[in-house]
Protein backbone atom coordinates (compact mmCIF):
# COMPACT_ATOMS: atom_id res chain seq x y z
CA UNK A 1 0.00 0.00 0.00
CA UNK A 2 1.43 3.02 -0.90
CA UNK A 3 2.21 5.32 2.24
CA UNK A 4 4.80 8.55 3.07
CA UNK A 5 8.04 8.70 4.07
CA UNK A 6 6.46 8.44 7.56
CA UNK A 7 4.63 5.44 7.13
CA UNK A 8 0.94 7.15 6.60
CA UNK A 9 -1.47 6.57 3.60
CA UNK A 10 -1.29 8.95 1.13
CA UNK A 11 -4.67 8.85 -0.80
CA UNK A 12 -3.42 12.31 -2.82
CA UNK A 13 -1.06 10.00 -4.55
CA UNK A 14 -2.98 7.27 -4.75
CA UNK A 15 -5.39 9.41 -6.68
CA UNK A 16 -2.96 11.02 -9.26
CA UNK A 17 -1.25 7.57 -10.43
CA UNK A 18 -5.29 6.11 -10.69
CA UNK A 19 -5.76 9.13 -12.64
CA UNK A 20 -2.97 8.13 -14.82
CA UNK A 21 -4.23 4.46 -15.65
CA UNK A 22 -2.43 2.71 -12.32
CA UNK A 23 -5.56 -0.05 -11.74
CA UNK A 24 -3.47 -1.05 -8.53
CA UNK A 25 -3.60 2.21 -6.99
CA UNK A 26 -7.54 2.55 -7.40
CA UNK A 27 -7.47 -0.56 -5.88
CA UNK A 28 -5.57 0.08 -3.32
CA UNK A 29 -8.38 2.96 -2.45
CA UNK A 30 -10.86 0.43 -2.52
CA UNK A 31 -9.23 -1.68 0.06
CA UNK A 32 -8.70 1.38 2.21
CA UNK A 33 -12.29 2.27 2.19
CA UNK A 34 -14.57 -0.37 1.02
CA UNK A 35 -15.30 -1.52 4.72
CA UNK A 36 -16.23 2.12 5.63
CA UNK A 37 -18.63 2.76 2.46
CA UNK A 38 -20.30 -0.36 3.15
CA UNK A 39 -20.90 -0.08 6.64
CA UNK A 40 -22.39 3.75 5.66
CA UNK A 41 -24.52 2.10 2.93
CA UNK A 42 -25.45 -0.66 5.49
CA UNK A 43 -27.06 2.15 7.97
CA UNK A 44 -28.57 3.89 5.35
CA UNK A 45 -30.49 1.54 3.29
CA UNK A 46 -30.60 -1.22 6.69
CA UNK A 47 -29.91 -3.86 4.17
CA UNK A 48 -26.92 -6.49 3.29
CA UNK A 49 -27.50 -6.79 -0.17
CA UNK A 50 -28.56 -3.33 -0.81
CA UNK A 51 -25.48 -2.33 1.14
CA UNK A 52 -23.46 -4.59 -1.28
CA UNK A 53 -24.77 -3.18 -4.78
CA UNK A 54 -24.58 0.39 -3.63
CA UNK A 55 -20.32 -0.34 -2.81
CA UNK A 56 -20.56 -1.36 -5.46
CA UNK A 57 -21.82 0.73 -7.47
CA UNK A 58 -19.97 4.09 -6.12
CA UNK A 59 -16.92 2.43 -6.81
CA UNK A 60 -17.62 1.57 -10.15
CA UNK A 61 -19.02 5.09 -10.82
CA UNK A 62 -16.01 6.61 -8.62
CA UNK A 63 -13.43 5.32 -11.18
CA UNK A 64 -15.63 6.04 -14.08
CA UNK A 65 -15.76 10.00 -13.23
CA UNK A 66 -12.26 10.10 -11.83
CA UNK A 67 -11.04 13.11 -14.31
CA UNK A 68 -13.70 15.17 -12.83
CA UNK A 69 -12.79 14.80 -9.23
CA UNK A 70 -11.26 18.17 -9.08
CA UNK A 71 -9.46 17.29 -5.86
CA UNK A 72 -10.27 20.29 -3.72
CA UNK A 73 -11.65 17.96 -0.94
CA UNK A 74 -10.14 14.69 0.11
CA UNK A 75 -10.99 11.31 -1.87
CA UNK A 76 -12.87 9.87 0.58
CA UNK A 77 -15.30 12.61 1.19
CA UNK A 78 -16.10 12.38 -2.86
CA UNK A 79 -16.65 8.88 -2.30
CA UNK A 80 -19.21 9.85 -0.20
CA UNK A 81 -20.99 11.75 -1.37
CA UNK A 82 -21.00 9.48 -4.67
CA UNK A 83 -22.22 6.24 -2.22
CA UNK A 84 -24.76 8.56 -0.32
CA UNK A 85 -26.92 8.95 -3.43
CA UNK A 86 -26.94 5.80 -5.01
CA UNK A 87 -27.80 4.68 -1.30
CA UNK A 88 -30.58 7.12 -1.44
CA UNK A 89 -31.88 5.86 -5.11
CA UNK A 90 -31.86 2.51 -3.60
CA UNK A 91 -34.33 3.55 -0.98
CA UNK A 92 -36.49 5.52 -3.18
CA UNK A 93 -36.57 2.87 -6.16
CA UNK A 94 -38.01 0.48 -2.86
CA UNK A 95 -40.61 2.63 -1.46
CA UNK A 96 -40.81 0.45 1.61
CA UNK A 97 -39.58 3.06 4.05
CA UNK A 98 -42.93 4.07 6.23
CA UNK A 99 -41.05 6.66 8.40
CA UNK A 100 -40.09 10.09 7.27
CA UNK A 101 -38.78 10.49 4.27
CA UNK A 102 -35.50 12.26 4.05
CA UNK A 103 -36.92 15.29 1.92
CA UNK A 104 -39.87 15.97 4.98
CA UNK A 105 -39.22 19.25 6.21
CA UNK A 106 -38.48 19.31 10.22
CA UNK A 107 -40.49 21.70 12.63
CA UNK A 108 -37.74 23.50 14.46
CA UNK A 109 -40.31 25.39 16.47
CA UNK A 110 -41.49 24.85 20.56
CA UNK A 111 -41.60 21.23 20.03
CA UNK A 112 -40.98 19.60 23.39
CA UNK A 113 -38.78 16.56 23.34
CA UNK A 114 -38.67 14.76 26.50
CA UNK A 115 -35.78 12.65 27.03
CA UNK A 116 -34.18 10.34 29.40
CA UNK A 117 -31.01 11.12 29.83
CA UNK A 118 -29.47 9.64 33.18
CA UNK A 119 -26.06 9.96 34.54
CA UNK A 120 -23.91 6.76 33.91
CA UNK A 121 -22.56 5.61 37.24
CA UNK A 122 -19.94 3.95 35.66
CA UNK A 123 -17.50 4.33 32.21
CA UNK A 124 -19.60 1.70 29.95
CA UNK A 125 -16.00 0.82 28.39
CA UNK A 126 -14.97 -0.84 31.73
CA UNK A 127 -17.78 -3.14 31.29
CA UNK A 128 -17.57 -3.71 27.38
CA UNK A 129 -15.10 -4.47 25.09
CA UNK A 130 -14.46 -2.24 22.25
CA UNK A 131 -16.09 -4.90 19.93
CA UNK A 132 -19.24 -5.27 21.85
CA UNK A 133 -19.26 -1.61 22.36
CA UNK A 134 -19.69 -0.89 18.48
CA UNK A 135 -22.15 -3.77 17.94
CA UNK A 136 -24.27 -1.79 20.62
CA UNK A 137 -23.86 1.68 19.06
CA UNK A 138 -24.10 0.08 15.71
CA UNK A 139 -27.38 -0.95 16.59
CA UNK A 140 -28.71 1.80 17.92
CA UNK A 141 -27.82 4.10 15.03
CA UNK A 142 -29.36 1.22 12.98
CA UNK A 143 -32.68 2.15 14.95
CA UNK A 144 -33.02 5.78 14.31
CA UNK A 145 -35.43 7.34 11.31
CA UNK A 146 -33.64 7.04 7.89
CA UNK A 147 -33.96 11.42 8.26
CA UNK A 148 -31.90 11.43 11.56
CA UNK A 149 -29.79 8.36 11.08
CA UNK A 150 -28.49 9.34 7.34
CA UNK A 151 -27.56 12.90 8.40
CA UNK A 152 -26.07 11.38 11.52
CA UNK A 153 -23.51 9.10 9.72
CA UNK A 154 -22.87 11.91 7.34
CA UNK A 155 -22.03 14.70 10.11
CA UNK A 156 -20.73 12.37 13.31
CA UNK A 157 -19.11 9.25 11.31
CA UNK A 158 -18.40 10.27 8.21
CA UNK A 159 -17.85 13.99 9.51
CA UNK A 160 -18.68 16.39 6.67
CA UNK A 161 -19.60 19.47 7.58
CA UNK A 162 -23.33 20.60 8.47
CA UNK A 163 -23.29 22.87 4.79
CA UNK A 164 -21.78 19.44 2.88
CA UNK A 165 -24.16 17.60 4.77
CA UNK A 166 -26.79 20.13 3.89
CA UNK A 167 -25.77 20.13 -0.13
CA UNK A 168 -25.48 16.32 -0.18
CA UNK A 169 -29.16 15.82 0.85
CA UNK A 170 -30.75 18.79 -0.41
CA UNK A 171 -31.94 20.07 3.16
CA UNK A 172 -31.39 23.59 4.52
CA UNK A 173 -28.38 24.16 7.22
CA UNK A 174 -31.05 24.43 10.17
CA UNK A 175 -32.75 21.04 8.99
CA UNK A 176 -29.21 19.41 9.16
CA UNK A 177 -29.13 20.96 12.54
CA UNK A 178 -32.28 19.97 13.67
CA UNK A 179 -31.90 16.18 12.76
CA UNK A 180 -28.38 16.06 14.26
CA UNK A 181 -29.83 16.82 17.72
CA UNK A 182 -32.53 15.18 17.70
CA UNK A 183 -30.31 12.13 16.22
CA UNK A 184 -27.97 12.66 19.28
CA UNK A 185 -30.86 12.99 21.61
CA UNK A 186 -32.19 9.60 20.67
CA UNK A 187 -29.22 7.93 20.76
CA UNK A 188 -28.32 8.97 24.62
CA UNK A 189 -31.54 8.41 25.26
CA UNK A 190 -31.58 4.25 24.08
CA UNK A 191 -27.61 4.17 25.28
CA UNK A 192 -28.24 5.20 28.77
CA UNK A 193 -31.70 2.58 29.06
CA UNK A 194 -29.56 0.01 26.98
CA UNK A 195 -26.52 0.48 29.83
CA UNK A 196 -28.91 1.55 32.68
CA UNK A 197 -30.99 -1.91 32.44
CA UNK A 198 -27.64 -4.12 32.21
CA UNK A 199 -26.43 -2.44 35.01
CA UNK A 200 -29.34 -3.16 37.34
CA UNK A 201 -29.08 -6.86 35.65
CA UNK A 202 -25.81 -6.80 36.69
CA UNK A 203 -25.78 -5.56 40.20
CA UNK A 204 -28.89 -7.81 41.12
CA UNK A 205 -26.60 -11.18 40.95
CA UNK A 206 -23.87 -9.27 43.40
Amino acid sequence: MTTTETGTFDEASLVRRAKQGDSSAYSELVSKYERKVFRLAKNITQNDEDAEDVLQDAFLKAYEHLDDFQEQSKFYTWLVRIAVNEALMRLRKRKTDRTVPLDEPVDTGEETVVREIAVWEDDPEQRYGKTELRGILDESILSLKPAFRTVFQLRDIEELSTEETAELLGLSVPAVKSRLLRARLQLRERLTRFFKRKGDDVFAYL
